[in-house]
């Protein structure tokens, strides 16, 4: 084979086996490509397919998503109609619950009224105005919620309906669920007129009976029984408001006895305030303890209590009351008291806490803020403690803008009141003569307060005309008006001493002022007119001690202080007198006396400058005729630098 040629082309059988096998794959390709071509058009067939079903599974996908979301909403929908209806049913039945008013149902007439236009439905308005004039003339501080049967001002005429309907359906639960008043009544002919019966569901009732011109007066006779069965206690303050004392107190006399424990503390309150009102102030205390027993949180109680210990000038007792007052006030007041009333109650009390520990800056500041409330009817109360803190910061000024505060009043009892005030300021001022030439007008308005008039003027002008009558050197006079006075009232034994050392007795005095401390420990004033007559005596040092007691029971009473720094100028410590002005100071700044003490002091410690200032603030305050002069020596002293005494 050196040709290089394949041994095949001399083998032809190799040869056409060699075609014959080229010739067969080219079949089979054929074959193949016809497969391929019919593999890719079914493979466009499915794609077509799956595309068409991929549409329709989007669709129904869509479809099916907007059935549940319709679904749903309808199932929201619902649920929300129950929902609404199962609050509306709850709302009507928590109403009900809760419902205590009145249902006055139309009255059984007589046809011939009833022709006339006089309808059960117009009888019943005619009640239903009757009740709603009663409620209102009722004027109580109790809370409306302490009442076991408590209207409000829900009291309704009810209209009889025919059928089942929404309306029947509220009335039925109010019935079977709430606390409701079912009032029902007729009027009936008699053989002399027409005959009247309202009766509060089941408890009975009197007939009332007249001629047919006298049916307000009935309806009037029927509403009152009404009101007596279904609201005693506010019945008995109706009653006591209208003149009809008699019939109230038999009313809170029984409630005290046989109401509800709640009733009874409040009748006991009632009774108390007619039994003041007598001249009994003592009997109304006891009482006042029975209704605090059985509810110790009525906030009145606390605070008539108070107000009684005070008229009866039992000062430690008044303190505490106060006190226990001004507590109660702050943890809410209880929930027997209007909501409204609590805030100038607390202030109120608080007021006089400040009043009796010397506090007078503090009562001033508690007055403006009771002054402030509005609708709270004890401004009065409240502007006479800041007449008395006028002349007890030795302030005239200030006692004459809060004398013009005073609006006239055509209550002469509330008048009296405020001219007693007037004096008592007066007396605190040193203004002796104004204090007895006022008290003829106030013993004869007293007098025409039988016996509350009479204990006023044994207790309160009885003194207080003596201590002027004293001051203006007519003793016998003063000895007989003082003698007259009670000897549990701590003021009246203060106000013998004060007295006795004017009549220089001083072992009288000083036995007075032993009683009005022990009557009353805790409050200052005693202490301080005690060191008063002591320094007046001469007893430097028991006036000092005297008055560092009366400054710890009273931190903030200027009294005591300025004396202190009298008495220690009068022992020649004028340099320990200076920080006891200053402290006065701050407690009684318009007090001329003081300032013009204050100078003197300043001038004998050396101190010409701050004298000086001292005495011109001096000078321009209330002084007597007396310091106006001393002012006048000091000022002169001062400017020739005179001699120089430590």
């Amino acid at each position: 084979m050196a040709d290089g040629r394949d041994g095949s082309e001399r083998n032809p059988a190799a040869v056409a086996s060699a075609l014959d096998a080229a010739k067969a794959s080219a079949d089979a390709a054929a074959r193949a490509a016809i497969f391929l071509d019919k593999q890719s058009a079914l493979t466009d067939l499915q794609i077509e397919d799956l595309k068409r079903e991929d549409k329709l599974r989007h669709w129904s996908l869509i479809v099916h998503h907007i059935s549940d979301v319709m679904k749903l909403a309808f199932e929201f929908a619902v649920a929300a109609i129950l929902l609404t209806i199962v609050a509306l049913l709850a709302g009507a039945v928590w109403s009900a619950a809760r419902d205590h008013g009145v249902v006055i149902e139309a009255f059984n007439v007589p046809p011939d009224m009833a022709a006339r236009g006089l309808t059960g439905e117009v009888v019943a308005t005619k009640l239903l105005d009757r009740l709603s004039t009663m409620q209102a003339q009722t004027v109580s501080r109790r809370a409306a919620s302490s009442y076991a049967n408590n209207w409000g001002n829900d009291i309704k005429v009810q209209i009889p309906d025919t059928g089942v309907s929404i309306g029947q359906l509220n009335t039925y639960l109010h019935t079977a669920l709430g606390h409701e008043t079912q009032i029902s009544g007729e009027i009936y002919r008699t053989a002399t007129g027409i005959a009247v019966t309202a009766r509060a569901g089941s408890n009975a009732s009197p007939t009332f009976t007249g001629s047919d011109a006298d049916l307000d007066k009935l309806i009037q006779q029927a509403a009152e029984s009404v009101y007596r069965v279904t609201q005693p206690y506010r019945y008995a303050v109706y009653l006591s408001t209208h003149n009809r004392v008699a019939d109230a107190l038999k009313l809170a006399q029984d409630l005290s006895a046989h109401g509800s424990p709640d009733d009874r503390a409040w009748a006991y309150i009632l009774l108390s305030n007619q039994t003041n009102n007598t001249g009994d102030i003592a009997g109304s205390l006891v009482l006042l303890r029975k209704a605090i027993a059985i509810k110790s949180d009525i906030l009145l109680a606390h605070e008539n209590l108070a107000s009684a210990e005070g008229a009866l000038q039992h000062d430690e007792q008044k303190l505490e009351a106060d006190r226990d007052t001004a507590a109660l006030a702050a943890r809410g007041g209880g929930a027997d008291i209007d909501p409204a009333q609590v805030p100038a109650v607390g202030m109120l009390a608080t007021q006089e806490i400040a009043s009796l520990l010397g506090d007078n800056l503090a009562v001033l500041d508690e007055g403006r803020q009771i002054v402030a409330v509005p609708d709270y009817n004890s401004w009065n109360s409240a502007l006479s403690d800041d007449l008395v803190a006028c002349g007890a910061l030795h302030d005239p000024a200030c006692m004459r803008r809060t004398w013009a505060q005073f609006p006239p009043s055509k209550n002469p009892i509330v008048a009296l009141s405020q001219q007693a005030n007037l004096q008592v300021a007066d007396i605190a001022i040193g203004q002796w003569r104004a204090a007895a030439e006022s008290a003829p007008a106030l013993f004869a308005g007293l007098s025409r307060m039988g016996k509350l008039g009479i204990y006023f003027a044994a207790c309160c002008e009885d003194r207080i005309a003596a201590l002027a009558d004293a001051e203006l050197g007519d003793f016998k006079t003063a000895d007989l008006l003082i003698a007259k006075t009670p000897l549990d009232c701590a003021l009246c034994l203060d106000n013998r001493g004060l007295i006795d050392g004017l009549e220089k007795n001083w072992r009288g005095a000083d036995t007075w002022f032993a009683r009005a401390v022990a009557a009353a420990p805790s409050i200052p004033r005693n202490d301080s007119d005690w060191g008063a007559m002591l320094l007046a005596k001469g007893d430097l040092d028991g006036a000092i001690a005297k008055f560092e007691l009366a400054n710890q029971k009273g931190p903030h009473f200027a009294d005591p202080l300025e004396m202190w720094g009298e008495a220690l100028m009068a022992k020649n410590r004028s340099d320990l007198a200076l920080a006891k002005f200053d402290e006065a100071e701050k407690y009684a700044p318009n007090w001329g006396r003081l300032h013009l003490k204050w100078g003197e002091a300043l001038y004998w410690s050396g101190d010409k400058t701050g004298a000086a200032k001292q005495f011109a603030i001096a000078a321009t305050l209330d002084l007597s005729a007396s310091q106006r002069q001393e002012l006048g020596m000091m000022q002169g002293a001062a400017a020739i630098n005179g001699k120089t005494r430590t």
